[in-house]
């Protein structure tokens, strides 16, 4: 495992997988906070509760099912569509444009895709306000997921067969790092990116982590000098 390497080599990489939140833009933007709150005012509105009550239903949910969503569904019954629609209604303005990471997606070789546990709705949110949304050709969110979150391995099987993703040529950037254990089960190329929370470190130590960094932007543009580095080593050989 590296810890942002200089010049990371993912020269083999032809598909270049993204999380959303938390990863394509730095966590101290704080989107979260503002859907938290959505989602405890959520829980207090369907099940009469107080705000701590709902918060500790909230985060127990999130730790026992992988999404509040998830646990909402198996033990309330709630139709996730409404839910997804309320919790994601948020202002998105504390994430700041990003013109070089867009100009560094649209240079790297091979398809760019986000897989998400938020929704497609949210996803073009961001991406529209990042200014990177030209950059992608697909979204696959919890929807299509069917809902079930991905710290499970099915969720990716049908990611790969959805996007015909071939594992061995594809890395993947996450910020939980528990996510990435399905991802490295499947021969996917990982890149964790912590976010400062204790959930984002769970399971962080371990071979399913190849490369470290909590600067995306820097990263990619570190990996896209190598491979144009080799591609010019290539092509004077």
């Amino acid at each position: 495992m590296s810890r942002h390497r200089p010049a990371p080599d993912l020269g083999h990489v032809d598909t270049w997988v993204f999380d959303l939140d938390n990863t394509l833009y730095p966590a101290a933007c704080n989107l979260f906070a503002q859907v938290d709150v959505k989602m405890r005012t959520f829980i207090q509105n369907l099940l009469g509760l107080d705000e701590t009550e709902a918060r500790n239903l909230q985060k127990g949910y999130f730790l026992s099912h992988g999404t509040t969503l998830k646990g909402l569904m198996d033990n309330h019954g709630i139709a996730p569509e409404a839910f997804l629609e309320f919790v994601h209604d948020i202002d998105v303005t504390p994430v700041p444009p990003n013109p070089k990471l867009a100009g560094i997606l649209e240079r790297l070789p091979g398809r760019k895709l986000i897989f998400t546990n938020g929704s497609v709705s949210h996803a073009e949110n961001v991406m529209t306000r990042l200014g990177v949304g030209h950059c992608f050709e697909g979204i696959f969110d919890i929807v299509h997921s069917d809902y079930v979150p991905k710290r499970e391995i099915g969720p990716w099987r049908r990611f790969v067969e959805t996007h015909a993703v071939a594992p061995a040529s594809t890395a993947m950037f996450e910020d939980m790092a528990k996510n990435l254990i399905p991802a490295h089960e499947l021969g996917m190329t990982t890149v964790w990116i912590p976010n400062g929370n204790a959930w984002s470190s769970d399971a962080a130590e371990g071979a399913h982590i190849h490369h470290v960094t909590e600067d995306l932007t820097g990263f990619l543009d570190a990996a896209l000098g190598e491979i144009d580095r080799q591609d010019r080593k290539t092509s004077t050989d």
